[in-house]
């Protein structure tokens, strides 16, 4: 349970660096029309991460044309600026706004699901993720994120049909290999998760997908697979507690007991929770 949790956590972690951030390329661009100026110049301050500009130049379009349509647009994209700035309050009220004028936009609709998920309200994210699939079945970001917080709230069913649509319309995506690693490692099927984890390695080598993948191998008792990803991954991330964790876990299996006791030290240095390293002892004592 615990390999799972760490897969979700570094899920949630990076909500706001995913793909339904702010939506460009819709307003056109006229660079004799002060209005889509403005645009274009808080498009460039985005790219450049320079969110305070960002912020003042969306501001400044909508005053110069404050009946304009795009706006609603402008303001979605605000919000997650605000989001980017750390300021998800200020963000979820901009979000808010833009809602109360255009309740069916899924833009809307997603970028407040990703801030209302940032701040930790699964469940209000949720009824976003699920109007913006009532409204399009096939939108890949809700699918990812809806079946996400299904599967962390135990509904399997739910996610399991999330995931599905992920794999018939998105097979070679990132996402769904995280999608489907994840939900596999949650209910046992260890064999079928390795190559989604694997997959993801490759694009992604994070240490929880290291440790993930490692984890699954312990299950299945595949001590040397399961070492040569921790070797691998320990010389990437040498300070990384959940891989000292594995690791104490395979020295654990192989009868190394002083050292397991070794890593599982370490691991609680760099912060591992030391009830969690005793517990891998517990029948040992």
């Amino acid at each position: 349970m615990q390999r799972v949790l760490s897969i979700f956590l570094s899920l949630f972690t990076i909500v706001a660096l995913h793909a339904s951030a702010v939506e460009r390329d819709t307003v056109p661009e006229d660079e004799e029309d002060p209005y889509y100026l403005l645009c274009g110049q808080a498009d460039k301050a985005i790219k450049e991460s320079k969110f305070d500009e960002a912020a003042a130049r969306l501001i400044d379009a909508m005053s110069i044309r404050p009946d304009s349509p795009q706006n609603i647009l402008l303001l979605s994209n605000l919000g997650m600026v605000y989001s980017y700035m750390g300021r998800d309050s200020l963000a979820l009220a901009t979000l808010d706004e833009a809602h109360r004028k255009a309740p069916a936009m899924r833009t809307v609709l997603s970028n407040r699901a990703h801030v209302l998920l940032n701040m930790g309200r699964d469940k209000e994210a949720m009824r976003d993720f699920t109007a913006v699939i009532a409204a399009d079945s096939l939108n890949t970001d809700a699918r990812f994120y809806h079946g996400t917080i299904s599967l962390y709230s135990g509904d399997i069913r739910t996610a399991e049909d999330d995931f599905a649509v992920l794999e018939s319309i998105a097979p070679d995506a990132t996402d769904t290999a995280i999608a489907l690693s994840t939900l596999y490692s949650t209910t046992g099927r260890d064999k079928e998760a390795i190559p989604y984890l694997k997959k993801v390695i490759s694009v992604e080598p994070s240490p929880v997908y290291y440790a993930a993948l490692a984890g699954c191998y312990l299950a299945l008792q595949k001590l040397s697979d399961a070492s040569a990803t921790l070797a691998e991954a320990l010389k990437k991330y040498p300070q990384d507690p959940e891989l000292y964790y594995y690791r104490a876990m395979l020295n654990r299996d192989r009868y190394r007991l002083d050292e397991a006791q070794a890593d599982a030290r370490e691991a609680v240095r760099l912060g591992l929770s030391p009830a969690k390293a005793k517990a891998l002892f517990k029948n040992n004592s």
